[in-house]
């Protein structure tokens, strides 16, 4: 992948679509979370027309404290990884593990969970709350399982739609690459449904 990488959230959709794109501004992965779910429900696709679906999300429960979302391939069905919850350590600071095979490859936590209390007690006030999200920008940090700084994650300022920017902080490559930056997509859209 060509970093630094971009999320792009529609805001004026039903249920969350996002374009990741690449430094070049290629489309990388389109992806949509089916709308009225009871469990979420994700779908990573190859273009914007949804015409080639890549990859699968799935929430284990309802409830998502301490959930888990499996990652599977969509052609082969072959079981790729899975984001897990850290249940009550989570409320505070946002604390993710990315899973392969039982073992934690990489581990993302936010960097200042102040931002996120300030934001939630800036949206409550009338007028201001419509730019709380334009002034607080949560960071995101993503580390591999022997605690090397691999991403970082910053929302940007945007008034029309939600953009995360994603910077390489260390070589990865090939499964691993594509298990992680599925795990910190689905982890950043459960954290922008937060608040």
């Amino acid at each position: 992948m060509n970093f630094p990488l971009e999320f792009r959230f529609k805001t004026l959709a039903i249920s969350q679509q996002i374009s990741v794109m690449d430094a070049a501004g290629q489309l990388i992965w389109y992806v949509k979370m089916k709308a009225f779910k009871l469990r979420e429900a994700v779908t990573v696709f190859a273009d914007e027309q949804q015409t080639r679906p890549l990859f699968e999300i799935q929430a284990d429960r309802v409830i998502d404290i301490g959930a888990s979302y499996a990652i599977r391939d969509v052609v082969t069905q072959a079981p790729i990884g899975m984001v897990h919850n850290k249940g009550m350590r989570s409320l505070w600071r946002a604390n993710y593990e990315i899973v392969r095979d039982g073992r934690v490859m990489y581990t993302v936590r936010e960097e200042n969970p102040w931002v996120k209390v300030v934001d939630g007690l800036l949206t409550q006030i009338p007028v201001v709350g419509m730019f709380s999200g334009y002034l607080l920008h949560p960071r995101y940090i993503a580390s591999s399982a022997d605690g090397v700084e691999v991403l970082r994650m910053r929302k940007e300022a945007a008034f029309f739609e939600g953009r995360y920017s994603v910077e390489q902080a260390a070589p990865l490559g090939g499964q691993d690459e594509t298990l992680l930056m599925i795990g910190v997509l689905m982890i950043v859209m459960l954290e922008r449904s937060r608040g």
